[in-house]
């Protein structure tokens, strides 16, 4: 029983120290300019910038054909 309790403080000790650097990966970045837009090809359009959208309501689909 001490092993696994130990084992447990152990993992929760993990969880702990580890906690602070995954929230601040996945802080959310309020305040700062979105990056561009880019990637592979364009199938539709022109390449668009983020200039070119101000304003306007876009929707960004990511998908693969994997």
């Amino acid at each position: 029983m001490t092993r696994s309790v130990f084992v447990a403080a152990l993992f929760c000790l993990g969880l702990l120290v580890g906690l602070p650097g995954r929230l601040a990966a996945q802080a959310p970045l309020v305040g700062r300019p979105a990056p561009e837009i880019g990637g592979g090809p364009w199938l539709n359009s022109p390449p668009l910038t983020l200039g070119a959208l101000q304003g306007r309501v876009v929707l960004i689909e990511f998908w693969t054909g994997g």
